[in-house]
C-alpha cells in the first residue's frame, strides 16, 4: 500500500512537512515509481535570474494538493508510490559540470521523475538520461519560447539551446517534437526555418485559444503515438497574468486552464518522464506561479498513474 500525503485532518496544512504535496520522503519508503526531485539552478538563464529558487517555491505552492484528481478521475498518490527525492545539487558556477551532475543524479533514481527547476537549462541532461533507458524520446515542449537556439553570447549550453543539443545528440525522435504556447518576437524568421529543420512542429498559444485544448490534445496524441514521450514545461508558457513569477515573461500566452486540459488530454500516453522549469518566486504574486507549477506537476504525477491503470 503506498504511503501517501500528510492527512490534512490531523496535520494543518500549514504546519506539514515541506516536501511536495507533504508526501513522503524518498528514504521513508522502501520504493518509489514516481519520484518528485528539485534542481535548483539557474545559471543558464539570459534574462531574469531566479529559477534556483523555484523548487522551494513549488512545493510551499504544493500544499493545499489533495489525494483525488476528479479532472482525471484518478487518486495517484494511492496508485503509485510518489515521494520527494530532495534536490539535486550541481556547480552553479560552471554550466558544463552541472549538466553532468544533473544526468548522472537522474540516470541513478529507479523511478520515473518529475523534475522541478531550475532553469531549462536542466532539461537537456534529463532527456539524455531517459533516453539511456527509454531510446530517442517524442517531446512535448510547453513554452513561450522555442529554445534551439545554436549559441547565445557563443555559450551552447544555456536555457535557450537544450533542444538544438538534445536532437544533434540524437536522444530525441525528430517524427514526434512538439512546441506548444509559442509567442512573442524573436530576433528573425530564420529561428523558424531552423526549427522545423530540427523537426518540430509548433502550435502557438494563439492556434490553443482558436482550436480549444481538446483538439490541440488529440493532435500531439497523433503525433506522439506509442512513442516514449518526454514532456518539458516552461511555466512562461502561461501567460504573465497566470504565471508573473518567471525570467522571460511574454504577453498573450495560455491560461492555466488551458495548459492543464491539455495535459489532460494525453491520458494514455507513454510518459516516461516530465519536468516543470523557470519558476521565479522573486517575481511571483501571492504564489499564483508556484501554485500553477505544483499543479501542473500534479497531473503530470496523475497521467503516470493513468498510465500504469490502463497498463
Amino acid at each position: 500500500m503506498p504511503q501517501g500525503p500528510v492527512d490534512a485532518s490531523q496535520v494543518p496544512r500549514f504546519a506539514g512537512p515541506d516536501t511536495y504535496a507533504r508526501l513522503p520522503r524518498i528514504d521513508q519508503v522502501e520504493r518509489a515509481d514516481v519520484a518528485i526531485v528539485g534542481v535548483p539552478f539557474d545559471s543558464g538563464v539570459s534574462y531574469r535570474p531566479g529559477a534556483r529558487f523555484g523548487p522551494a517555491a513549488v512545493r510551499q505552492g504544493s500544499k493545499l494538493i489533495r489525494p483525488y484528481n476528479p479532472a482525471l478521475d484518478v487518486s495517484p498518490f494511492a496508485d503509485l508510490q510518489v515521494a520527494d527525492a530532495g534536490d539535486i545539487a550541481c556547480n552553479p558556477f560552471d554550466i558544463g559540470q552541472a549538466i553532468e551532475t544533473i544526468e548522472q543524479a537522474a540516470g541513478e533514481f529507479d523511478a520515473r521523475l518529475v523534475t522541478i527547476g531550475g532553469d531549462h537549462t536542466i532539461a537537456l541532461p534529463l532527456l539524455r538520461a531517459a533516453a539511456r533507458e527509454h531510446g530517442p524520446l517524442a517531446l512535448l515542449h510547453f513554452d513561450a519560447h522555442l529554445d534551439t537556439w545554436d549559441t547565445y553570447f557563443g555559450a551552447e549550453y544555456t536555457h535557450g539551446t537544450p533542444f538544438r543539443r538534445a536532437v544533434e545528440e540524437g536522444v530525441l525522435d525528430t517524427e514526434a517534437l512538439s512546441h506548444v504556447g509559442i509567442r512573442g518576437p524573436l530576433y528573425g524568421k530564420a529561428d523558424l526555418k531552423e526549427d522545423r529543420r530540427l523537426g518540430f512542429g509548433i502550435v502557438t498559444a494563439a492556434d490553443v485559444m482558436r482550436r480549444g485544448p481538446d483538439e490541440v490534445a488529440e493532435a500531439l496524441r497523433q503525433r506522439i503515438g506509442e512513442r516514449p514521450l518526454y514532456i518539458s514545461v516552461d511555466i512562461d508558457a502561461l501567460d504573465p497574468a497566470h504565471a508573473p513569477g518567471t525570467g522571460t515573461p511574454e504577453a498573450g500566452g495560455l491560461t492555466s486552464r488551458e495548459l492543464l486540459e491539455i495535459l489532460r488530454g494525453l491520458s494514455g500516453c507513454n510518459l516516461v518522464g516530465a519536468d516543470v522549469v523557470e519558476v521565479s518566486p522573486a517575481y511571483d504574486h501571492a504564489e499564483i506561479t508556484a501554485v500553477a507549477a505544483a499543479h501542473v506537476a500534479y497531473d503530470l504525477i496523475s497521467l503516470f498513474a493513468l498510465r500504469r491503470g490502463q497498463a
